[in-house]
């Protein structure tokens, strides 16, 4: 090829392509459970893609041409890598709340996505759903007790609907291999009682303000309030720390022990994850002014909060976009 003919190819290659970075970031964050690792990825697939581009034939979309780069790029970084849980992926019972915490490092933990990231932006309300639904925390952590390759089968096939044989071909193996990984990823999820959520395109007027009374209640270290917009069978884990806990009087009793904040220490700034309600929760310091304490992630059933997510990661913050500290005088609207 020419000079110039590389020089059009070039110019080309941002035009057809643009529009896709998004999808496909959180294509390789379902891949890989890790916001960081997917705009990573992504990047790498662009590179790659872009090297590329001057023999692709359009044999394919270019949609489909990109994420086939973008699964082998994932395939080829899981090879040798764990799988990333959530404490209630690690396999030990609930803990009491009255137990001293424990944290590991060793660990690579599931990470949230923030919606700006990984968020579609049809306008078509069933599309939002399943698009939603597909990068819900549950569901994303449901993968991650896949084998990568059963993990990529079920995502193409369930998520993205493509046909048996084009997922075989971007793969390089035969549509038979395709149905048994799938139906084998499945069996899995199925027998560890893991399935995709189904959530509404919006949160309901009544769910609006529950959140406004739970972020007031964290103000006010109200655990009666905390307790009482609990389902009674919720599930609250807390990445670093391997232990979770079920049930909203446990949860409420390891607010109240273990959590260093007092009244008036706690206020909370709303943002979104994973197509759900979150909070980056601040703590106050000496100063008087608050830092990052956690990012909760919020699981609704109803009018009630049925899962709290809440990740132990002060770099979170930035990655969400939320304030790196509040001044002393920021205050809770009651």
């Amino acid at each position: 090829m020419t000079e110039g003919a590389m020089t059009v190819v070039a110019d080309e290659f941002p035009a057809v392509t643009a529009t896709y970075r998004r999808e496909l970031t959180a294509h390789c964050y379902r891949m890989t459970g890790s916001i960081h690792d997917a705009e990573d990825l992504v990047q790498e697939t662009y590179l790659r893609a872009w090297r590329a581009f001057a023999a692709f034939e359009g044999r394919s979309s270019v949609r489909t041409w990109l994420y086939r780069i973008a699964t082998n790029v994932c395939l080829t970084s899981l090879e040798g890598k764990d799988r990333r849980p959530l404490p209630t992926g690690l396999g030990a019972p609930a803990a009491d709340p009255g137990d001293t915490l424990a944290q590991s490092t060793e660990v690579s933990w599931l990470e949230p996505a923030p919606d700006p990231l990984v968020a579609g932006e049809s306008s078509d309300p069933a599309t939002i759903v399943a698009e939603r639904n597909s990068i819900r925390l549950a569901f994303v952590a449901a993968l991650q007790h896949l084998p990568a390759r059963q993990r990529a089968v079920l995502i193409l096939r369930d998520v993205l609907r493509w046909r048996a044989s084009e997922v075989a071909v971007a793969l390089e193996t035969t549509e038979a291999a395709v149905n048994s990984a799938l139906q084998r990823a499945h069996a899995q999820l199925a027998k560890a009682e893991l399935t995709q959520d189904t959530v509404d395109t919006a949160l309901e007027p009544e769910q609006e303000a529950m959140l406004n009374r739970y972020v007031q209640a964290f103000w006010d270290k109200d655990i009666d309030a905390i307790v009482g917009m609990l389902t009674h069978d919720a599930v609250w884990e807390m990445p670093p720390y391997t232990g979770w806990y079920r049930g909203a009087t446990d949860i409420g009793r390891l607010i109240d022990s273990q959590c260093p904040g007092g009244v008036h220490d706690m206020p909370m700034v709303a943002t979104g994850a994973n197509g759900q309600p979150a909070f980056g929760l601040y703590l106050r310091q000496p100063d008087g002014s608050f830092a990052p304490f956690q990012l909760q992630v919020l699981t609704l059933a109803g009018g009630r909060v049925c899962h709290v997510a809440a990740f132990f990661e002060p770099a979170l913050f930035a990655t969400f976009g939320l304030p790196a500290k509040l001044p002393a005088d920021h205050r809770v609207p009651g």
